[in-house]
């Protein structure tokens, strides 16, 4: 303990340089986040309190897994591994084909709507992207759309899911914010549209004042019974999304409830396509631990640092310097926006939420604002971190699919047009925060 002792005489603004500074060493050395902030809470409680101080940590981290609300986690993302193994996000998009008709850009109108529908399914990113990367991408580029607008509309399109209800970023935000998640999903449902209405106009825009980027398809008449064939397609996802988010909205079903609605509906959408198999399940069921189980790790590493930080008045001590900056609440807002858009580039969006929240939504309650409007606020900002460089992990979910020919590089300048169309929209929001039922 005496190698410890010291740490406490440093105060608390010591104490919090010196565990920034730790955080930050050892994740440079390339430690998971959520063994870095466990390591780092386990040093400051035995050096600032003594043993102790460890049963707080775990009551702590209880209080987080023990939540019920938490159960939709997996229930949400074992919806997104059976989609991955099934073949319904491609009847899916083949159905879309009947909206774009002879539109031009029509395509990548397209890929945005079957985007937007996956995301009401399933409520997470990486199985989107790489879904619209493996269907869309290589479609666009066959029928000669410019390179970097497709692959802009697949990596922007596929992280609407942090956006559109159910998301999982809003169940994360309102589990540490202490707010109503169905709250939060109503309040998203608007942003989420708008951000996409921004990608489908970007690309029309594109589309007429440079032709050449996204080509008219020069597709003959559909046949009839073609076009049954593909209206099939819609039906399984549309009534799943129905069943998800009517059950919540409706006030049947709580999110929970409705996760698990959700997990049976995609289930027996398999079972009605001949697509069934244990193999399937397995595979999900085994992608779904592994997604969960660094989601929980993350948020019992991250509870119990922020606890044993608030224990050494660490909260406060930051709350007063970020309140300190300006007397104008849209000023601390706005480097609130800063601060989240700066951890984005290099952390993971759980870890952030975990992290910053215990401290920003007090801050944001003592200035008057709605902490559901916040969450919406914070999810807008955390779309940019999916696409933001250096570590924007949509981009690398695209690389692992994408053609050889296309480069990290070219993935990453493909998507500033799309970064700049998210920041409208966490401005708009910041704005007119109506939008979000502010």
């Amino acid at each position: 303990m005496e190698i410890f002792g010291s740490l406490k005489g440093l105060g608390v603004e010591g104490g919090t340089l010196l565990m920034f500074a730790m955080l930050l060493g050892l994740l440079v050395t390339g430690i998971p986040l959520a063994f870095v902030t466990l390591l780092v809470a386990l040093v400051f409680a035995l050096g600032w309190f003594g043993p102790m101080a460890v049963p707080l940590i775990t009551s702590r981290v209880y209080t987080f897994v023990s939540s019920f609300v938490f159960v939709s986690v997996p229930m949400f993302v074992l919806m997104a591994a059976i989609l991955d193994r099934s073949g319904i996000a491609r009847d899916l998009f083949d159905a879309m084909r009947l909206m774009g008709g002879r539109l031009r850009g029509g395509v990548a109108i397209q890929t945005i709507v079957v985007a937007v529908i996956l995301a009401a399914m399933s409520g997470i990113i990486g199985g989107e992207v790489v879904l619209l990367g493996l269907i869309a991408l290589p479609q666009m580029l066959r029928l000669g759309y410019d390179k970097k607008l497709a692959i802009g509309v697949v990596c922007a399109g596929g992280s609407l899911g942090t956006m559109v209800p159910p998301s999982i970023v809003l169940i994360i935000y309102g589990l540490t914010a202490n707010v109503s998640i169905g709250g939060l999903f109503t309040a998203a449902f608007i942003p989420g549209l708008m951000l996409a209405s921004f990608y489908v106009i970007y690309v029309l825009v594109r589309a007429y004042l440079n032709p050449a980027v996204a080509p008219i398809v020069e597709n003959a008449g559909v046949p009839r019974a073609e076009k049954i064939r593909l209206l099939k397609g819609l039906i399984l996802p549309l009534l799943v999304v129905a069943g998800v988010l009517g059950s919540i909205y409706g006030g049947i079903a709580s999110v929970t409830e409705a996760s698990a609605v959700g997990v049976m509906g995609v289930l027996l959408s398999t079972v009605v396509r001949g697509e069934f198999t244990f193999a399937l399940l397995k595979g999900a069921a085994l992608q779904t631990l592994q997604t969960v189980g660094m989601i929980v790790w993350i948020g019992i590493g991250a509870s119990a640092l922020v606890g044993v930080f608030n224990l050494m008045g660490g909260i406060n001590f930051v709350s007063s310097l970020i309140t300190g900056i300006s007397d104008n609440p849209t000023i601390i807002l706005l480097f609130m926006m800063l601060i989240l858009f700066v951890l984005g580039m290099f952390l993971d969006w759980v870890g952030i939420a975990l992290l910053t929240m215990p401290i920003f939504v007090p801050i944001v309650k003592s200035l008057g604002y709605d902490p559901i409007w916040f969450g919406v606020l914070f999810c807008m900002n955390m779309q940019v971190s999916f696409l933001s460089p250096p570590f924007g992990p949509a981009a690398f979910y695209l690389k692992s699919v994408a053609p050889p020919d296309i480069t990290l590089s070219d993935i990453f300048k493909s998507l500033l047009p799309f970064i700049c169309l998210q920041i409208l929209a966490v401005a708009l929001l910041i704005a007119f925060p109506v939008l979000a039922g502010g």
